[in-house]
């Protein structure tokens, strides 16, 4: 089960007040994930409750749940919310989604899944209103702006780093139509099924740069440790390579900020991700451009 810290008991608070407030039973909720957010699953009526674990990811909230039912008009494979459920529902300042769980079985979701999933989102051209503009340079303000646990050095430094990259933005060229984006996608974001794997997580949702949604899977490539040949048999299903992009290294400067400051409104309460961060941070600071990263648990 993920780590859930004593100050992060709050969660389980949340938890219990969303179930008095839309009737769910949750004494036997069960802990999936707690990174940027503590994700609860109640087997019993087949549901998933989110709750956001920072300021920062309560103000995506509504977003999300504005991408998840443009998904859903356009048919394609997504986690689906519980509409007879307010949309978001905030308990305590936080944003509280309510989803309908993924069914068990189906094969892992693979690089070509992704490309597959990509090239459908990507191929809708109309925005859904209310959908902001992609402007993830903010998102990383805001993530440092919300973190406890940094020394002065360090925010100076991730400061910096996202000045930097907000300058080197103005010059980038495209080469692929914008429009709507996931924000986040990579093959962690895609959860089997039985019909198939369906999409997930939509926090980072926007309107902007297609070459944004390529990018995860890009710099896991040089930064995770994925099978050597997923970004490969991605970018032959999706059919553009962005190493080959001349924008390439400015997003992802921008998507290694983001790997970095993602935790730190929560690295507080959930001290478990307090490891990998640090290993984040450090190669970062130094300029280790080949170390490699690992994934938060």
């Amino acid at each position: 089960m993920p780590y859930l810290s004593p100050d992060a008991q709050i969660f389980q608070a949340v938890l219990k007040r969303v179930g008095e407030i839309v009737g769910l039973d949750t004494d036997e909720a069960r802990l999936i994930k707690f990174t940027n957010s503590a994700v609860f699953a109640l087997d019993g009526p087949g549901l998933v409750l989110r709750i956001a674990g920072s300021k920062p990811v309560s103000d995506k909230a509504a977003r999300g749940v504005t991408l998840a039912r443009w998904l859903a008009e356009h048919d394609v494979p997504a986690v689906r919310l519980v509409e007879e459920v307010a949309q978001p529902l905030y308990v305590d300042r936080r944003a509280v989604t309510t989803w309908h769980l993924v069914p068990d079985g189906g094969a892992p979701a693979t690089p070509e899944d992704l490309g597959q999933l990509l090239r459908r989102l990507h191929a809708i051209t109309d925005a859904p209103p209310g959908l902001p503009q992609w402007d993830q340079v903010a998102s990383v303000r805001a993530r440092l702006a919300a973190a406890t646990t940094l020394t002065d050095n360090e925010h100076t430094f991730l400061e910096e780093q996202i000045n930097e990259v907000d300058e080197q933005l103005k010059d980038i060229e495209p080469v692929l139509p914008p429009g709507p984006l996931h924000g986040d996608a990579h093959t962690g974001n895609l959860i089997p099924s039985p019909d198939g794997p369906v999409v997930c997580d939509f926090d980072s949702a926007a309107v902007g740069p297609r070459e944004w949604d390529l990018t995860p899977i890009a710099v896991g490539h040089l930064r995770l440790t994925p099978p050597p040949d997923a970004y490969p048999r991605f970018a032959a299903t999706y059919g553009t390579d962005l190493l080959d992009w001349p924008g390439f290294p400015v997003f992802r400067h921008l998507r290694e900020l983001q790997l970095v400051t993602s935790v730190l409104p929560v690295l507080g309460t959930n001290p478990g991700l307090q490891p990998e961060w640090r290993h984040r941070f450090d190669t970062l600071q130094a300029g280790d451009m080949s170390a490699r990263w690992h994934r938060y648990r």
